[in-house]
Formats: structure tokens, C-alpha cells, sequence
């Protein structure tokens, strides 16, 4: 008699969501951009927050009356992939009237060259956001970055859902 041994259903079930999150993360890296390292998978959560209110002079905490999203100081943490490695910037939004107001990056680079790139991205985001609407930004490239950008806007649609009025 012929034994077969089959590979464990969770197996195959973890070898195709690799897979598709491999697609996922090569579809994200299109626009007319390309490297020739593959980007490594994004493995841990995307974003993270914590949403804090301001307050106004008088001690009360602001609210936005009739926008879609409440006045306040918000913050999260979005991912990137890089050719080299897994990088995060921490995005500080102050909201007033669902118009950004305030805004503070904040990278903790991992590789020498993404060092560099969010350096620059820091320097010029708040020219790119400040004074806009939260729901019309989207960044793609901010002083030559264009990764750093991804973690931002993933931070971004975090805050935007803590936020929502």
C-alpha cells in the first residue's frame, strides 16, 4: 500500500493569504514607480491610535457642531514598507471645523536611506495639509517621498475614524 501524506488545510490556508497579502502589497506599490528589491510583506498592524480632545479657554472640551468630524488633537501610528524594511511615522492631527490645523510627524527610521526620506517628508507636510479639509487629503509624495507617505496616510484614516463626529 502507497501512503500520501497531505499538507495540514491551515498550511495551504496561510501559504495563500501570503500570497494574496504579497499581491496586496505589490498592487499598493504601483503608480509609476519601481524598484528592483520586492518590498517585504506588512506583518503587524497597520495603525495604531489615541485620540485626545482639546480643550477650549474656558476648560471644556471642543466639538466640532455641525462637521462630520469632532475638534481635537489626534494621533496614530501608520506602517510602511520599504525595500529594506518595515518603517512607522506617528502623525499628530489637530482638527477644528473638520480643517486640519496643526500637524506633527514623527518617524523612528530603521534603515540609513529611509532616515533621509522621512526627514524630508517631516519637513514638508505641513505646506501639503495644514488648512485643507481632512477628508480632501491624501498624500502621495511629499519633498521627494513617496513611501513615508503611505504610513502617513494610514495614520490618517485612523485618525479619521477616531474622529468621526
Amino acid at each position: 500500500m502507497i501512503r500520501t501524506t497531505a499538507v495540514p488545510r491551515p498550511v495551504r490556508i496561510g501559504t495563500a493569504l501570503l500570497g494574496v497579502a504579497g499581491i496586496v502589497t505589490l498592487a499598493g506599490c504601483s503608480g509609476g514607480t519601481t524598484t528592483d528589491a520586492a518590498a517585504p510583506a506588512d506583518t503587524a498592524p497597520a495603525a495604531t491610535s489615541a485620540p485626545t480632545s482639546s480643550a477650549t479657554t474656558d476648560g471644556s472640551t471642543s466639538s466640532s457642531a455641525s462637521g462630520t468630524y469632532k475638534d481635537g488633537t489626534y494621533e496614530a501610528t501608520g506602517q510602511y514598507a520599504t525595500p529594506e524594511s518595515v518603517e512607522t511615522v506617528d502623525v499628530t492631527l489637530t482638527l477644528a471645523g473638520d480643517t486640519i490645523t496643526d500637524v506633527t510627524v514623527t518617524g523612528d527610521p530603521q534603515a540609513a536611506e529611509s532616515k533621509e526620506y522621512q526627514s524630508k517628508f517631516i519637513g514638508g507636510i505641513k505646506s501639503e495639509v495644514v488648512g485643507k479639509k481632512l477628508d480632501e487629503i491624501s498624500v502621495s509624495k511629499v519633498a521627494g517621498s513617496s513611501l513615508t507617505s503611505g504610513g502617513f496616510n494610514k495614520a490618517v484614516d485612523t485618525i479619521k475614524t477616531e474622529a468621526k463626529a
